[in-house]
Parts: structure tokens; C-alpha cells; sequence
């Protein structure tokens, strides 16, 4: 067996629907998703956020997001900070995640 370099950890945040998320009312229309949109765009734009974006599943709710180079501690407090998660409309969970299969 050849050895074969170590794959990447990463850790993936998933957003589902918290007790004020309103069953019947498009994602979008959700009141605090622009906030959580604007406080993920931050993460984006510090280049941390690889991939993000709901899950197109009606009144399930959800969203995944990918980090990079992002610490399991670093994820968390900001996952906490989310304007969404606070106000009630999101719930989140981190993931460790390993890529396996990946184009370098």
C-alpha cells in the first residue's frame, strides 16, 4: 500500500429550521435570512467560505457551508454569532468533514 498524503479536515456547517422559522414561507422570504446571507458574505470575503448555499427542499430548511483553513473553534463562534441563530430562525450543527476525494 503507497502512502499517500494526509486529506484535509474541514468543517461544515448545517443550518436547519429553528422555533421562528415559518413552515409554508419560502426561504427567502424567512425573515433574517438577508442578515444570515450578509453574516456568512464576511467568511466569504475573508476567503474562508469555499462553498455555500440552502438546500432547495421546501420546509425543511438548511444550508451547508464549507470551510477552509478554518479551525473547529474559529467555525463554531462564528456559527454562534449568526443573526439567524440567535434570533431563533436557524439552528446549526459543525461537522468535521474529510475530503477524500479532491482535485488539487
Amino acid at each position: 500500500m503507497t502512502d499517500q498524503p494526509a486529506r484535509p479536515i474541514r468543517f461544515v456547517v448545517l443550518h436547519t429550521p429553528g422555533p421562528k422559522w415559518q413552515y409554508g414561507l419560502d426561504y427567502r422570504q424567512q425573515d433574517g435570512v438577508s442578515e444570515h446571507v450578509g453574516h456568512y458574505l464576511k467568511l466569504h470575503e475573508q476567503g474562508k467560505l469555499e462553498l455555500g448555499g440552502p438546500f432547495l427542499l421546501p420546509d425543511v430548511g438548511g444550508m451547508m457551508v464549507t470551510t477552509k483553513e478554518v479551525s473547529l473553534e474559529e467555525i463554531e463562534a462564528f456559527a454562534a454569532e449568526d443573526p439567524a441563530v440567535k434570533s431563533g430562525l436557524l439552528v446549526y450543527e459543525v461537522r468535521p468533514w474529510m475530503t477524500a476525494m479532491e482535485h488539487d
